[in-house]
């Protein structure tokens, strides 16, 4: 989980609020600093349009490395297993499921990052530290408790920009662009 800043600039317990004093009001993330607050906050209006895909992003960057993708650009290889990466950041964390740097000790399963292996242990403890407010449904993730949230107050946060249609889900969005792209 990365946001721009240091991964201690960011947590899912929605409680530590002394200090992490900058909450995001969608998701429930607290952050140290205004600044990593604020470079979230992209990350739910992702405003960086790829004008071949219309697939948004939340960072000029990212969609940057995207546009390689369509203009056939050099693409970085794992020399282990040959998937093909858009950049050589994301190839270096990609090389992290061949080690056992991020390795669940219960089924060896191997992750980019730690969020991903903290997350994925949660599957064998059972933990589900985030709680529904409405109707105590617990989730793994802060994330997959904001998507269920949208259940209860019809928010839908993905919108079109040709027809203005809305979305609670960014997938659904993505399916609907094919309307208007023919993809």
């Amino acid at each position: 989980m990365k946001t721009g800043a240091h991964s201690n600039d960011v947590t899912e317990h929605p409680h530590d609020d002394k200090t992490r004093p900058y909450l995001c009001t969608v998701c429930n993330k607290r952050f140290k600093h205004r600044k990593c607050l604020n470079n979230h906050k992209r990350t739910h209006t992702k405003p960086f349009v790829c004008t071949v895909c219309e697939k948004r992003f939340s960072q000029s960057g990212i969609l940057n490395e995207h546009k390689r993708l369509h203009i056939g650009g050099n693409l970085y290889s794992c020399i282990q297993c040959k998937k093909q990466f858009i950049s050589e950041r994301v190839l270096r964390e990609h090389m992290n499921v061949h080690s056992d740097k991020y390795k669940c000790t219960e089924c060896g399963k191997c992750f980019t990052n730690n969020h991903g292996l903290v997350v994925h242990k949660r599957i064998h403890s059972g933990e589900k530290p985030f709680e529904c407010t409405v109707c105590s449904k617990r989730f793994t993730e802060a994330v997959n408790l904001t998507r269920h949230n949208r259940i209860h107050s019809g928010e839908k946060p993905y919108e079109c920009h040709v027809c203005k249609k809305a979305f609670s889900l960014s997938g659904n969005l993505h399916t609907h662009m094919r309307v208007h792209t023919g993809r």
